[in-house]
């Protein structure tokens, strides 16, 4: 049965994200106070990949709704180490002194990329602990860090709260207390995502996979609101597929062809998604390349 390009794990493919923040704080940064993240020396704005990886991995299991194969591996409140061990009982390896046989480690891992998806998208350091011997596991997904299309002017609100911490603040008299938020008015940011068809292969990426991958982009932050990070809303998905592993023509070449730019009534600071205009060239692709705009 034939699969649509897009969906196919035995290709590679290469993605353009696009998402938007209004006022609010898509990534702040730990040593700023939590300053919105951004690049110094042109004030752009950026989303580490970390994040971005955090969001998909705290949606795409409520996609795969309960199915046991897309556990969550780096995953807050549970120890690595255990999860490991977990791999090594599963497969019979009781001796933590005894070096796995070949056979044994490729058990071991086997394991961990069929329960985790994490792992199969995005690999993980295993030689941790007890299970030094389990190595590496290299992931099929690359996400880069998020880049805005404009600069952005991060602004810092104090707010008040009427609720004290301590008791004795409150005998003293005090009825409110401090504090603060960074928030962006307005940025559209640009992720590009990578994935090999020779890793996927290896960590056993299926269609199903691929398939959640693209609807936890497109609604992940419909599941992760909160006051901070103001309103977040995925903007564009668009997959470039190749009709082999290797790939039939340079990555850059094809995410170049998503273009954005300003519309002809913005004369200020862009301020909203209708203040861009968004292209992504489909004619004249390199031979055997599609383009699926799964989001547009």
């Amino acid at each position: 049965m034939s699969i649509d390009p897009h969906l196919d794990p035995a290709v590679r493919h290469d993605m353009v994200f696009l998402f938007e923040i209004t006022d609010g704080n898509p990534n702040g940064d730990p040593d700023f106070s939590n300053r919105p993240r951004m690049d110094e020396e042109t004030g752009h704005g950026l989303v580490t990949d970390v994040a971005l990886k955090r969001k998909i991995r705290n949606t795409l299991p409520l996609a795969a709704d309960g199915d046991s194969r897309y556990g969550i591996f780096v995953e807050a409140g549970h120890a690595l180490n255990t999860r490991l061990a977990e791999s090594l009982t599963a497969n019979n390896i009781t001796d933590k002194k005894k070096t796995p046989t070949p056979q044994q480690k490729q058990a071991a891992r086997s394991w961990l990329t069929d329960k985790y998806v994490d792992i199969r998208l995005f690999g993980a350091v295993l030689s941790t602990g007890d299970t030094k011997s389990l190595g590496q596991i290299y992931g099929p997904l690359q996400v880069t860090n998020a880049r805005s299309y404009h600069p952005i002017t991060p602004q810092q609100h104090t707010i008040t709260r009427v609720t004290q911490t301590r008791q004795e603040d409150i005998d003293r008299g005090e009825s409110t207390e401090m504090g603060g938020k960074w928030t962006v008015p307005y940025g559209l940011y640009k992720a590009e995502i990578y994935y090999s068809a020779t890793r996927g292969g290896q960590t056993g990426v299926d269609s199903r996979d691929l398939e959640l991958l693209y609807r936890t982009l497109e609604m992940m932050f419909d599941h992760d609101r909160s006051a901070a990070r103001g309103t977040m809303t995925a903007r564009g998905l668009y997959v470039f597929s190749h009709d082999n592993t290797f790939g039939n023509a340079p990555a850059h070449k094809l995410t170049e062809r998503v273009t954005v730019s300003l519309a002809d009534h913005v004369t200020g600071p862009p301020r909203s998604y209708g203040d861009y205009i968004v292209n992504a060239a489909a004619d004249d692709l390199p031979r055997s390349v599609t383009l699926a705009k799964l989001l547009a």
